[in-house]
């Protein structure tokens, strides 16, 4: 899949949790190959935070959640914009993610759909298509969130992967209210995706940009 032994890759989140929904179990795998992961979150959504909940609750959470996936606390990058008020700031993101390409070089950077339906999501893959023009793009899966998906690409993933995307998502208590943040959810679509390539379980993502 990828042209060296060993890659820098980057999740682009628009939200807390983005990221291990929709390509949680391929983290999971990329660190067992011995690549390294970088997580940046652009929201902690303290605006969206239940009434009953600290407000900053969701920092706290995601900290747990790529713990359990793996992923190496300096390489977990938060941004504190409010939800629902990205394209406002698009020229802010645009500059956090040419820093960050200037500081990691990614090899391979995983985005929300370009046709995502939410306006949070939808700035976050269309600055990162500026800021990584020369960088392999996969977008990753959220269904409740795509009209359409174009399945390009496949992670064929192992019971273990699914385990662990699972046991961080359980972090987030804030959003268990959410209808696609359970076990049955993540396993369903996983064995779903596994089903339409021969294999027992995959995350399924649209190709941007291949770079050979």
């Amino acid at each position: 899949m990828f042209k060296s032994s060993k890659q820098k890759i980057l999740v682009l989140a628009p939200h807390t949790d983005d990221g291990e929904l929709g390509c949680g179990g391929s983290i999971t795998k990329f660190l067992e190959q011995g690549h390294d992961v970088y997580y940046a979150a652009f929201s902690a959504c303290e605006l969206s935070v239940p009434s009953h909940l600290p407000s900053d609750i969701l920092i706290k959470e995601v900290k747990c959640a790529t713990k359990v996936l793996g992923i190496a606390p300096e390489n977990l990058i938060l941004y504190d914009y409010e939800v629902r008020t990205f394209s406002y700031h698009r020229q802010h993101i645009l500059q956090d993610m040419i820093d960050l390409k200037n500081k990691i070089n990614p090899d391979l950077v995983m985005v929300p759909s370009l046709t995502d339906l939410h306006q949070d999501h939808a700035t976050i893959s269309q600055e990162a298509l500026r800021a990584f023009k020369t960088t392999s793009i996969l977008s990753y899966e959220l269904p409740w969130n795509n009209i359409s998906f174009n399945t390009t690409c496949f992670i064929p993933l192992e019971e273990s992967h699914i385990v662990r995307k699972a046991e961080a998502l359980a972090q987030y208590e804030s959003q268990k209210h959410r209808p696609y943040a359970n076990d049955e959810f993540i396993r369903g679509l996983a064995r779903t995706r596994g089903v339409q390539i021969s294999e027992r379980y995959a995350e399924v993502f649209e190709v941007v940009r291949w770079v050979m």
